[in-house]
């Protein structure tokens, strides 16, 4: 598969030499991200209401795309520098304070070169992936280094109403950067070699898109943590929205996958996935309630304690509450209950949108019927102008009982930030 990858990467470029004679195009890349974060955390020990974490960060990046026809070069660094650094970055070896996952870094983000034409597009080399809502492969967008792939990836739409989409990647850079797996933080690695497909195809239709999906993931892998990491997952999708009158409309959404163990995966397991989303827009004001459910298998062989439905290259913040207390799924599983109201103020002045929002989170598992905890998200978005947008955000888990995994201690974050791009 590497060799026709490469042969691939080959053909393209010696197709590309036509088109040379053709006009050169030069987009530049600048982004600026300034996040201020607070974590405040009832342990587990050594983590104390003593050492809450504090960090100011700078993201940047910057590079450009050469395109000429139907072909496109690009390349874009990025660069995290931690201003203030108190906090346990994840490879920073400062285990006494909470976690805020922003380690500083200096690295290729994005380094390909893609055809496009109507019909077809092929991109080569690292690259970012978010496929549907990122749930199962993501950029993760939200931290400041950004997660992308060594890949291969195939999208086609010469059919109407049908996109196939495929991708076959051989690593992903995470989101750790260099300084990933010091401090014997085995775990997180710089990079996670391997051999993982992603295969999407989705129908277009009036009352929404059909997607049915395939994820092999394969983590070439020493460490064990890893390796359980490995596996195939294969579902289905719907997604739509439908007017109901002016300035309403009800949006939907369900999706069902089954998961198993894959390639060198220690753990014999299968665990089935599960969410179901109704939102309604009146006006200014959405309503949002929904259900997710990452399954245990409670009879798994090679763990103990049973094993659950793992998502590892998903765009995680974005589901189970933003205080991030389940980016791994506890070996009892995941039921998350959620309800939210958003309100979008199209002008403030000179200024806009702003969008405020507010979700509840209830957290169950799937086997044992324990009671997690509760979180409570809140955030307020404003776009300045053209270039600039800021961001205010909370995030507060509040366990119940005793601890149920590992992590599983009250914690707050609070976040104030100002993005730039050009």
């Amino acid at each position: 598969m590497r060799k026709t990858t490469i042969m691939l990467g080959m053909s393209l470029v010696a197709s590309a030499a036509p088109t040379l004679a053709q006009e050169i195009k030069f987009k530049p890349i600048v982004e600026a991200r300034l996040r201020y974060d607070v974590a405040e955390q009832d342990g587990p020990a050594p983590i104390t209401r003593a050492n809450d974490a504090i960090g100011t960060t700078v993201r940047l990046r910057a590079g450009g795309e050469l395109s000429s026809g139907p072909f496109a070069f690009l390349a874009e660094t990025e660069g995290t520098l931690a201003i203030s650094e108190k906090y346990n970055s994840g490879v920073n070896g400062k285990t006494t304070l909470p976690i805020i996952a922003d380690p500083e870094n200096v690295e290729l983000n994005r380094i390909q070169i893609q055809y496009r034409s109507k019909p077809l597009v092929v991109t080569l080399g690292r690259q970012r992936i978010n496929l549907d809502d990122q749930r199962f492969v993501g950029s993760v967008a939200w931290r400041q280094n950004e997660q992308t792939f060594d890949a291969l990836r195939v999208e086609y739409m010469g059919i109407r109403n049908l996109k196939v989409d495929l991708t076959y990647a051989i690593a992903a850079q995470t989101i750790w950067g260099i300084d990933g797996g010091k401090f014997g933080a085995t775990s997180r690695p710089t990079r996670i070699e391997g051999s993982d497909v992603f295969a999407t195809v989705a129908y277009s239709t009036k009352l929404g898109t059909l997607t049915g999906f395939a994820f092999l993931i394969d983590e070439d892998e020493p460490v064990v943590a890893l390796q359980r990491n490995s596996s195939q997952t294969y579902g289905v999708r719907f997604a739509g929205a439908r007017p109901l009158g002016k300035g309403v409309k009800l949006s939907y959404l369900a999706s069902y996958a089954r998961q198993s163990d894959y390639r060198n995966n220690p753990v014999r397991y299968s665990a089935d996935f599960a969410t179901g989303e109704l939102a309604l827009d009146v006006d200014k004001v959405k309503l949002t309630g929904g259900y997710e459910l990452l399954g245990s298998d409670a009879s798994a062989s090679g763990i103990a304690g049973g094993y659950a439905f793992q998502t590892p290259f998903a765009t995680l913040h974005k589901f189970n509450g933003w205080a991030d207390k389940f980016l791994t799924t506890p070996g009892t599983g995941l039921q998350d209950i959620y309800g939210g109201l958003a309100y979008t103020l199209p002008k403030l002045g000179k200024v806009g949108p702003l969008v405020a929002s507010f979700t509840v989170h209830s957290f169950h598992s799937d086997r044992n019927a324990i009671h997690y905890g509760d979180e409570y998200n809140a955030q307020v978005t404003l776009k300045l102008n053209k270039h600039l947008s800021a961001l205010i955000k909370y995030a507060d888990y509040q366990r119940t009982g005793i601890a149920s995994f590992a992590g599983d201690a009250d914690t707050r974050k609070f976040w104030a930030q100002i993005d730039y791009s050009f």
